[in-house]
């Protein structure tokens, strides 16, 4: 595990993350212009998801993809009951800040899901490329537990924003390029190889750098505003979804890289899809707690720790 850690902490990726924070720790001017991080994580998204297509058209009809499905929506829509539990009683949160919060932990970081695919492949481990479609499926169900969680005396589908948690930006992306990425199979990807394949790495360094900054940011406005018990929320809250994710993956059957992806789904905390639904859901949430929670201390605890910890995990249990 501390091999894999190390390996992990020195990695290009992780160490962009520690730049941008360093540099908004030490309040330099350091940024990237908006427009240009729009475009990196549209770059993201659609390379994730295309080249998730394209190994599910390469693997053919698996059962266990329609198995995982089930299995990460139910992930999705449940863990942030368990979320939601723990932050009434750890935290003096109000209902509607815990149920945002309880959202965004039963949701997914597609960036900490690449990280962990990064790791897999310089490690030389195996894994199910069709889990992106998983990722994708955990998105948005959070989002409704959420809400039911802050409304929980509303009527049946008052006030439920059901166009724009389904048409989120990060959901349409990631599922069209998987669409696509499906049709054209191989044939497809050798036309946009050098496109999609040899520079994600890079454009992934140069997204984690304005991450880091943007969480660096965050820390340094809200440090009144996390107390202990929500940082210690956010350090456990991982934990306890790995587990489930652990639990689940190696009951689906999947391989130590899969279940190891799956776990640091059920792990991560979600920072762009939940927070835009959150805003026009229930604006009267904090975003300092939400935001700053998720990528602020969850975010790099996976980084740092969480990605490592799942795989050698994931790797003790029998099977894979």
């Amino acid at each position: 595990m501390l091999e894999l850690a190390l390996q992990n902490l020195i990695s290009p990726i992780v160490l962009s993350f520690v730049l941008g924070l360093v540099a908004a720790g030490l309040r330099s001017d350091l940024s990237i212009p908006e427009a240009v991080a729009k475009g990196l994580s549209i770059y993201l998204l659609f390379a994730i998801g295309y080249k998730g297509g394209v190994e599910v058209a390469v693997a053919g009809a698996d059962p266990r993809l329609g198995l995982a499905l089930v299995a990460g929506v139910a992930l999705s829509a449940l863990i942030p009951l368990l979320a939601y539990a723990l932050l009434r009683a750890m935290t003096r949160l109000e209902r509607v800040d815990a149920a945002a919060v309880a959202g965004h932990y039963g949701s997914i970081s597609i960036v900490t899901f690449v990280a962990a695919t990064s790791l897999l492949r310089s490690a030389g481990i195996d894994y199910e490329g069709w889990l992106v479609a998983v990722a994708a499926a955990m998105e948005a169900p959070a989002i409704l537990t959420a809400l039911w969680l802050a409304r929980g005396r509303a009527r049946p589908g008052e006030g439920l924003p059901w166009r724009e948690i389904a048409l989120n930006g990060s959901i349409v992306l990631l599922l069209g390029a998987f669409v696509i990425g499906w049709v054209t199979g191989p044939a497809g990807m050798a036309e946009v190889e050098a496109f999609l394949v040899a520079p994600f790495k890079g454009v992934l360094c140069l997204f984690l750098l304005d991450m880091g900054l943007v969480a660096g940011r965050n820390l340094l406005r809200s440090r009144g505003v996390l107390g202990v018990g929500l940082v210690l929320f956010a350090m456990l809250m991982p934990l306890l979804g790995a587990v489930l994710g652990l639990t689940t993956g190696w009951v689906l059957g999947l391989s130590h890289g899969g279940v190891a992806l799956l776990a640091t789904l059920a792990a991560s905390a979600s920072y762009i899809a939940v927070p835009a639904a959150m805003r026009v859901a229930l604006p009267e949430a904090n975003p300092a707690v939400y935001l700053t929670l998720a990528l602020g201390v969850t975010f790099p605890f996976n980084l740092a720790i969480g990605i490592s910890l799942y795989l050698t995990a994931a790797q003790l249990l029998p099977g894979g």
